[in-house]
């Protein structure tokens, strides 16, 4: 009956028989067009958040591979050289999804109606291939250290440059996660977590120099593969969030309170089919709703834009609501009259 798109919360009315007829028949926007001009698109600044996420983890992990190549130089250490070398290839992974960001903020062309906010889950997948690439590297570089020992020098400086490695990788790994979740980017989230696997990459270097240092030349690849396995469990998990987001999961509590916005609503006296999918960083609903089958078109039409307005208050991220009104089942006049007697 009724689909509008929500660029931000706002309450309006329409008065009038006219403005209640254009309203029912003609697509319309409910957001002011000047103020819609003026306004900040949720999406667009959500996509700056993100990108400065981006290049402030990238600033800092490029930094802590610097700081690591320049003991792997003093040292010689093949396990640190491998830490350095991962931290520069995560910072990469800022690429795809800075690319990702910039064309999510496009706006939807006729080819790409619902626009270009899938980019950021094509990019969620880079990264978690990245990350199983990484568990390869990090379980073929273990192995080959258990069968070509490698004698280390500097063993201070390349435990200070491991503790490094590690804190670097978590401070930006906390910072990807909770920007992420802020703005609803698995990808994002997904790099964080790929970020935190460094840290531990770091934590086994660090291992592996302390048992180097009390002549356990064997400690510094048993705990590489340990940390393999770690990786791989990581990746797990990053590749499960962003496959749900793929395959349009979301949160059942979101449908339930969904459903439960919908039952509250004035002139809801049923609720049937609810839908809801991620789109980038928002979501879109599309709701079955039945009214009162004595009501006019125009009342029902009412209804179902109180019902898409009480949604986008209610649900978190919700940027577009289609609800379709249906006059109740004529099985079904209990319910009506019980709405009426409510009501009264």
């Amino acid at each position: 009956m009724s689909g509008h798109q929500h660029d931000h919360p706002h309450e309006h009315g329409h008065r009038g028989l006219w403005a209640r007829l254009r309203h029912a028949v003609g697509p319309h926007s409910h957001a002011h067009s000047h103020a819609r001009d003026r306004a900040v698109d949720p999406v667009l600044e959500s996509s700056a958040e993100g990108l400065r996420a981006l290049w402030i983890s990238l600033a800092g992990l490029a930094a802590t591979a610097l700081a690591q190549a320049v003991v792997v130089a003093l040292s010689g250490s093949v396990a640190l050289l491998g830490d350095a070398l991962h931290n520069s290839a995560d910072a990469l992974t800022a690429v795809p999804l800075g690319f990702a960001f910039l064309l999510s903020r496009r706006r939807p062309t006729r080819r790409y109606t619902y626009g270009y906010g899938r980019a950021e889950d094509l990019a969620g997948i880079v990264v978690v291939a990245v990350i199983v690439f990484s568990s390869a590297a990090a379980a073929y570089a273990a192995v080959g250290r258990l069968l070509h020992p490698h004698p280390v020098t500097h063993l201070p400086a390349v435990a200070i440059a491991a503790a490094l490695g590690f804190a670097g990788n978590e401070l930006v790994a906390r910072y990807r996660i909770r920007t992420g979740r802020r703005i609803g980017s698995a990808a994002l989230v997904a790099d964080g977590l790929h970020a935190r696997t460094d840290g531990f990459t770091s934590l086994a270097v660090l291992a592996g120099a302390g048992g180097v240092a009390i002549g356990w030349a064997w400690a510094d690849p048993l705990v590489g593969l340990l940390i393999t396995v770690a990786i791989l469990a990581v990746g797990w998990q990053a590749a499960r969030e962003v496959g749900r987001r793929l395959m349009d999961s979301v949160d059942p509590a979101l449908t339930d309170k969904t459903e439960a916005t919908l039952r509250g609503t004035p002139g809801v006296l049923a609720v049937g089919r609810v839908r809801l999918r991620w789109v980038g960083r928002t979501i879109r609903a599309e709701c079955e709703i039945s009214v009162d089958p004595a009501c006019s078109v125009v009342q029902a039409h009412d209804v179902a834009v109180r019902a898409e307005h009480a949604l986008i208050h209610a649900i978190p991220r919700l940027a577009a609501a289609s609800v379709h009104a249906d006059p109740l089942d004529g099985t079904d006049h209990h319910a009506v009259l019980a709405h009426h007697s409510s009501a009264a």
